[in-house]
């Protein structure tokens, strides 16, 4: 009877379990258009969701986020941008800037963002790199230096080519480091902006800004939208980039290659499923202990380098852990100060890496020394005087010894 009334209660125990482990599953996510799909946190860089995330698709004008950021890097807003010969034939969208047209680099950012001009791209690539085809060079280099391994850009507007492609994940990386630039954010939720006259146009221009999400009066505004960038040839289908941040927490997504012209409102999906169902917490702070490192009767503290962040669902309890990478108790053999980083950690939660952070010497710390005290160089001069003694001493011994052997000798002799 007590055995069957033990297996009954291990039953129950397990579909209690299985059924807590149910109602705290993920939330699903909304479905979205797009091939190519990423919801990536801004300040951890984790991503809460992907489709297709890595795989390379054409970008069309998208493309122009790095371009943006490559201009923010190199040049100041105040710089004045002499048109050349070639930036005014570019195909595709344009605001119609003319050869030795004179331009504030502000102004051209403008237009390149809010207008997507395709001839603006062109002259801030020769303003900065000297030709397109360099500036290209100079946007492919800076995709690696960020991460964006599936990049191959051929030109600074997206206008289609079989070998400019990105991916969602590469756009989510290239938009997290463009939104550290402030001006970007600025000129990016402007709704409209007037170009004023040149040395070679005596009327304004005006610009307004074609991403919905941040105008007030389309039905897709969101107002906790900080900017983005739609693209769209007939080969490389729609795409759209942008960023929104909600009590402090910032979301960037990426939608690359969408048929059917969702992104908008797949748009506003996305971060509504983030901000409502994720949030940034903190793990370690700055110098809190993290671990020990020990070895025999030596224990180390471990402190964390920086604050360390991460994205965990709203109601979920589970507890990243860290794991050492390097355990080599050899660091002991040799003197440290408090602050020297030791060792690096791998968080994870769930099997899922979350990044890793260095760990730093809690206190000082010196090696003991086995050998001899007396081996010291202030002290030799007094070993060498014991040596010399001992020596000495030595052979007066020997001596003595030698004599009392000589007159057992001679007295064995004297009895016979």
């Amino acid at each position: 009877m007590k055995k069957i009334c033990k297996f009954f209660l291990n039953v129950i125990i397990l579909l209690t379990l299985f059924l807590n482990n149910t109602v705290s599953a993920a939330v699903k996510p909304p479905e979205v258009s797009a091939d190519g799909a990423i919801l990536m946190d801004a300040s951890t860089g984790e991503v809460i969701y992907s489709k297709n995330m890595t795989s390379p698709y054409p970008p069309a004008s998208t493309t122009k986020i790095m371009t943006a950021l490559l201009t923010l890097e190199n040049c100041d807003l105040e710089d004045v941008v002499t048109v050349g010969s070639k930036p005014p034939f570019a195909d595709g969208s344009k605001i119609y800037i003319s050869e030795g047209e004179q331009f504030k680099v502000k102004d051209l950012l403008y237009a390149l963002l809010l207008a997507s001009a395709n001839d603006v791209a062109e002259a801030l690539a020769e303003h900065i790199s000297g030709s397109k085809e360099d500036f290209a060079k100079l946007m492919n280099k800076r995709a690696l230096e960020l991460g964006a391994t599936s990049t191959n850009f051929v030109n600074p507007n997206g206008l289609y080519d079989t070998n400019h492609k990105t991916s969602a994940k590469d756009l989510a990386i290239i938009m997290r480091e463009l939104v550290k630039h402030p001006e970007y954010t600025e000129i990016s939720t402007t709704s409209s902006y007037k170009i004023a006259p040149t040395n070679k146009m005596d009327k304004e221009r005006p610009l307004w800004n074609g991403n919905r999400l941040i105008q007030k009066s389309s039905e897709y505004y969101y107002r906790d939208c900080q900017g983005g960038k739609t693209g769209y040839t007939i080969q490389s289908e729609h795409s759209y980039v942008a960023t929104a941040e909600r009590n402090g927490q910032k979301l960037i997504l990426a939608l690359i290659h969408d048929k059917n012209k969702t992104y908008f409102k797949d748009a506003a999906n996305l971060f509504n499923y983030g901000f409502n169902n994720f949030e940034v917490a903190k793990l370690y702070s700055q110098g809190q202990l993290v671990t020990n490192y020990e070895k025999d009767n030596l224990s180390i503290p471990l402190l964390a380098e920086k604050d360390f962040y991460y994205v965990k669902e709203k109601d979920s309890s589970s507890v990243p852990a860290i794991s050492l990478n390097n355990k080599d108790t050899t660091i002991f053999d040799s003197a440290f100060k408090k602050g020297d980083i030791l060792s690096e950690g791998t968080v994870t939660l769930n099997d899922k890496s979350l990044g890793s952070l260095k760990l730093l010497a809690g206190q000082d710390y010196e090696p003991k020394k086995f050998l001899n005290t007396a081996t010291s160089p202030e002290k030799l001069p007094i070993i060498k005087y014991i040596a010399s003694f001992t020596f000495v001493l030595l052979i007066l011994l020997l001596i003595i010894e030698k004599i009392k052997q000589n007159r057992r000798k001679k007295r064995l002799r004297g009895r016979y």
